[in-house]
């Protein structure tokens, strides 16, 4: 039996040679989410690593490292589904939970802007690492994770509601594909700390990568998968395909995937892809930018504020003035009370 044919796509090139020298066709680079098919194995999915844009969004709040870890995981999962919307409108990802870090928000608007922040008990916080104990489990605690979708006015909020008790954002990801979509679906997650050499010397930067694939047929026989595992069960265990096993062979090989490898930039997501899935073929298209950018304005601000009751603009008023302090950017905004004084 001739030996599978590999290739990868990207764009309208495509190449036929089992080591593709993929650095003539440029790489998508960081902060581009890059989609894939597999064909014979019925998978897409989509992967993704962060750079200068994480970096950003972390450095600003100067979070710890533990916090700062987590909320890389949040961007990173938060991209990956909200570059999937093809519709103007946004994808919320929030936990609420009773852990140290009590809040994580990351809010992608279409098509490419990417916002987060986290709240945390910094005195819890910093008694559990004393002890060495920050764990994801242990740093969230127990509580929800929110995923929603929100297509705008004149709309209603899709949101889907994951118990995290436990779970790490990976696990709670499957965990939602599956009780939620239906879909059987694997995601890995790498957050690290890399030195990066510059004009001042060498420096730490925040780098993320994340992929996500799921078994999507197209065949009319196959368009649903029997036997979806039950509630309490693995959300990555058996699923039962009445015609291969293809889902199976995905997990086997999502499984090698080192934790450096979704976030080396020497690798990047098409060569991964290409280690990957070479065997049955990979295509891949052009990446999607996404960007370190807030919804904040002055405008915004002040149309809430008009909002504010004579008392409310008193309670709010600091040393002769209004400051407002976006909370993902931390961008401040200053306005005089008397510009409220008619109300």
């Amino acid at each position: 039996m001739a030996a599978p044919r590999s290739f990868v796509m990207l764009e309208t090139y495509q190449v036929t040679e089992h080591h593709p020298k993929l650095g003539e066709f440029g790489y998508a680079g960081d902060d581009h989410v890059v989609p894939f098919e597999v064909g014979p194995l019925d998978v897409r999915g989509r992967t993704v690593q962060l750079g200068p844009m994480l970096d950003a969004i972390l450095s600003r709040h100067d979070y710890p490292e533990p916090v700062a870890r987590l909320l890389a995981e949040a961007c990173v999962l938060t991209v990956l589904l909200g570059t999937s919307l093809k519709f103007e409108g946004k994808f919320i990802l929030q936990t609420r939970t009773d852990g140290p870090v009590d809040m994580l928000v990351a809010d992608f608007s279409t098509p490419s802007a990417l916002r987060a922040y986290a709240r945390f008990d910094a005195d819890r916080l910093e008694a559990l690492v004393a002890v060495g104990e920050t764990s994801q489990q242990t740093l969230l605690g127990s509580g929800v994770l929110a995923l929603t979708i929100d297509q705008g006015a004149h709309t209603q909020r899709y949101q889907g509601i994951v118990q995290l008790d436990g779970e790490t954002l990976e696990d709670a990801a499957r965990t939602y594909f599956r009780q939620s979509e239906q879909i059987p679906t694997d995601i890995r997650l790498s957050v690290a700390k890399l030195l990066t050499p510059g004009p001042g010397g060498a420096r730490e930067q925040w780098r993320a990568g994340g992929i996500l694939a799921q078994f999507l047929p197209q065949s009319p026989e196959r368009m649903r998968v029997p036997d979806l595992p039950g509630g309490d069960g693995d959300p990555r265990e058996e699923i039962h395909d009445p015609a291969d096993n293809s889902w199976q062979e995905l997990l086997a090989l999502l499984g090698t995937i080192e934790p450096t490898e979704l976030i080396d930039p020497t690798i990047g997501a098409e060569r991964l892809l290409y280690r990957l899935f070479h065997e049955h073929g990979v295509r891949v298209f052009g990446g999607v930018p996404v960007a370190d950018q807030c919804s904040c304005s002055r405008d915004k601000i002040r149309g809430i504020l008009e909002g504010f009751s004579a008392q409310e603009i008193k309670d709010s008023t600091e040393d002769g003035g209004i400051h407002v302090a976006c909370e993902f950017c931390s961008k401040q905004y200053d306005f005089d009370p008397a510009e409220f004084a008619a109300q």
